[in-house]
């Protein structure tokens, strides 16, 4: 029983590990990509008067998260003091959505990716359609808006996941 459960738990670790080597790839790419040129800016008559707001994909949310200051911060620092061993990726923590409030939000978590294990620094909501970004707030179970954690945790002095 026991040789069972150890090759159940390194069969997740893998997959773990294979999610994060993807995610890494598909952000790495996306950092590399040149942006797409803006499209031209409808005419005010044009416009209708409330249109719903456009669905955000997995790979839109991802990038939106990847451009906060704080997890290219994040990203770099470990980087740079692991001399490349360590890299920060992003991981879908939950396939199915949450909703909040009747709004859909895709569910990741920004880890420190390193060869032995992820270690879970912060986990986010991406709103399916607008811009909307929040931090899944583990003390109180309740999410933050990113003004709100910005000032109470501080994230661009954090310096490891447990701070």
């Amino acid at each position: 029983m026991q040789k069972q459960a150890s090759s159940h738990k390194k069969a997740q670790i893998a997959v773990l590990a294979a999610m994060i080597a993807v995610t890494a790839f598909v952000l790495e790419g996306c950092r590399e990509q040149a942006p797409a040129a803006s499209a031209p800016a409808a005419t005010p008559a044009a416009a209708p008067a409330a249109l719903p707001a456009a669905a955000r994909s997995k790979e839109q949310a991802m990038n939106a998260l990847m451009a906060l200051p704080e997890l290219k911060a994040w990203s770099a620092r470990l980087d740079k003091e692991s001399g490349g061993k360590v890299r920060g990726a992003l991981i879908e923590y939950d396939a199915t959505p949450k909703v909040i409030d009747g709004k859909s939000y895709w569910q990741f978590s920004f880890v420190e990716n390193g060869s032995d294990a992820a270690h879970r620094w912060e986990s986010f909501l991406v709103a399916q359609s607008g811009d909307e970004i929040l931090v899944d707030d583990d003390t109180s179970g309740k999410a933050k808006s990113l003004e709100q954690w910005r000032r109470e945790d501080k994230p661009m002095e954090r310096q490891s996941p447990g701070t």
